[in-house]
């Protein structure tokens, strides 16, 4: 596989327009292709795109955070959150692991509390305004690492 560093500025929306996220006032972001840094179908339809492009991109909810999964979201009594309390908001990662889901609290009552562990944007598709800033040839060093890096990318 040939694996390229693109940078790009985008504009994430959602289905009414909304803009949920957008790179225009920071550093372009920068990622490896075939890295899994960013979802899997905005990449599929950059990765193509030369330095320059702009392009208007939908990505499908399963293409993206996939579909929302009603058995992610689980009840547990109030109590178990110590006397501290606990606010609809507020995130709890499901274990040690860096890759363990995070659980986001949706509702407290008097004795229960009511975790989400769908991503906020499962089950959303995604509409993208990009513009290809930059794409040059992975370095071995990037390839060994398994990530872009230097500006927009990962510094270590």
């Amino acid at each position: 596989m040939d694996y390229r560093v693109i940078s790009f500025h985008y504009t994430l929306t959602d289905e009414a327009g909304k803009v949920l996220d957008s790179s225009r006032s920071a550093e372009p972001f920068a990622f490896m292709t075939g890295s899994r840094q960013i979802i899997p179908g905005l990449e599929d339809q950059i990765s193509s795109l030369e330095k320059g492009s702009r392009k208007n991109i939908t990505v499908l909810a399963a293409d993206a955070y996939g579909e929302r999964d009603e058995e992610l979201i689980i009840r547990e009594p109030r109590d178990k959150f110590g006397e501290a309390g606990v606010r609809v908001g507020d995130r709890f990662r499901a274990g040690q692991e860096e890759e363990a889901r995070i659980f986001t609290v949706v509702d407290v009552s008097e004795t229960e509390v009511t975790l989400d562990g769908n991503h906020p944007l499962a089950g959303k598709n995604l509409f993208f305004d990009v513009e290809i800033t930059d794409v040059r040839d992975a370095t071995s060093e990037e390839i060994q690492h398994g990530h872009a890096h230097g500006e927009g990318g990962h510094a270590h």
